[in-house]
């Protein structure tokens, strides 16, 4: 029998059964409960084994600040979310993002709103991870009264972006810094100078190129084929996008993937930022 050991809040308890420690979720599961009482086994949503002290103390942090209003909204997000991605998503990242929802709806409160720098990218290379965002801040704002700003939503993906990366895979984590810093190599021997990396063009850049690295050895494809706009970059950009197709062909011929157009777009946009930035 599953019994209570500790309380978080209304909807999160701490739990043993047959000497396993479990954090369990569900709406009402800690209402009117007390340490030592069972588990109503019928409320249980969400199960998760509590590996480690530090997780505890983790748990205990966030869950504590969470209203009931936010902690069922939050379930819905997960729902939803595990619903569109077909995947299950490891406890650390249920901490991590009802920590950055709690604090974005604080901020929201108090007028407060972030921009999120890569937001049109988000949208344009993980249009899944992007409605999830969306979703998320709708149910805020019909079940919390909330509104939270456009952004908030590629924040929100990036989340679910980054659970879905592959954990533990040291080949993968090497492959993708091979990739950041040769396109980094190939983009500072066009210039014929050194990047300025403390630079906020610089930060945006290698930001969009560790995603971009994520998706190369995934071997997902971003974006679709805009040929407009790959036209406008290839006339507006020219020496930018000269560097681009050198990037295209390191890729291409390194890693056997075919950069999309709007893979190609993006990269000539940040590049040509940087150059702006040196002139």
């Amino acid at each position: 029998m599953m019994q209570i050991e500790k309380i978080l809040n209304n909807n999160v308890v701490q739990a043993m059964d047959n000497d396993v420690e479990y954090i369990v979720m569900g709406k009402g599961l800690g209402f009117q409960k007390k340490v030592g009482e069972a588990v109503d086994k019928e409320k249980i949503e969400k199960t998760f084994v509590l590996e480690n002290p530090e997780t505890e103390a983790e748990w205990t942090r966030v869950y504590v600040d969470l209203s009931d209003g936010e902690m069922q909204v939050f379930l819905n997000i997960i729902t939803f979310a595990e619903a569109v991605l077909q995947t299950k998503f490891e406890p650390s990242f249920f901490i991590a993002l009802a920590d950055h929802l709690h604090y974005a709806i604080e901020r929201s409160r108090e007028g407060i709103s972030l921009q999120n720098p890569l937001a049109w990218e988000i949208r344009k290379f993980y249009p899944r991870e992007y409605e999830i965002g969306k979703q998320a801040l709708r149910l805020i704002a019909n079940d919390l009264e909330v509104e939270l700003a456009d952004d908030e939503s590629a924040s929100v993906a990036l989340h679910f972006v980054n659970a879905q990366k592959d954990t533990g895979l040291h080949e993968k984590d090497q492959q993708m810094t091979q990739i950041v810093v040769g396109i980094s190599e190939i983009v500072r021997l066009d210039f014929a100078c050194d990047l300025e990396q403390d630079s906020f063009s610089y930060n945006r850049f290698i930001t969009h190129l560790r995603y971009l690295a994520q998706r190369i050895v995934s071997g997902v494809s971003g974006g679709k084929n805009d040929a407009f706009l790959y036209e406008q970059v290839k006339v507006n950009y020219p020496e930018s996008f000269i560097c681009t197709q050198k990037i295209v062909t390191y890729i291409k011929s390194s890693y056997a993937f075919e950069l999309s157009l709007d893979e190609q777009v993006y990269l000539t946009i940040h590049i040509q930022r940087l150059r702006d930035h040196i002139d």
